[in-house]
């Protein structure tokens, strides 16, 4: 094999290494609860096939009001829990729907449809 070949075969393992990790590998969006006028700290997330974002990042010792807006029909996602802080809520197809937390500790604090498919986090700093 020539330095040429050698070069070449590398590149293309690379490359469908990269789109095989595109594809196959989850993902996750994360975002930062913003303080609001409220006093809460406040995050918008939408349901359609998951949570998006689906890592909500909030301070510790702060209140937070996190609002579900579900955009899919799906029986799945037809409610969030909120196991830790004992909480969980409806979300009715195409209607923001907003859940209060109580400040937290830091830690993270998982929460997942009614059928436990759909997950995300809270990550309290």
């Amino acid at each position: 094999m020539t330095l040429d070949q050698i070069l070449v075969t590398a590149v293309g393992v690379l490359a469908i290494g990269g789109i095989g990790a595109f594809f196959l590998l989850p993902k996750s969006s994360e975002t930062r609860a913003v303080l609001g006028s409220s006093g809460f700290q406040e995050a918008m997330i939408l349901v359609k096939g998951g949570y998006t974002p689906d890592v909500i990042v909030a301070d510790a010792d702060r209140p937070i009001r996190l609002t579900f807006l579900r955009t899919e029909s799906g029986a799945c996602s037809e409610r969030v829990i909120f196991a830790d802080f004992h909480k969980s809520i409806e979300l009715p197809e195409n209607t923001s729907v907003s859940l209060d937390l109580p400040a937290a500790k830091a830690g993270e604090y998982g929460f997942q449809c009614g059928m436990g498919m759909l997950r995300g986090k809270l990550v309290v700093r």
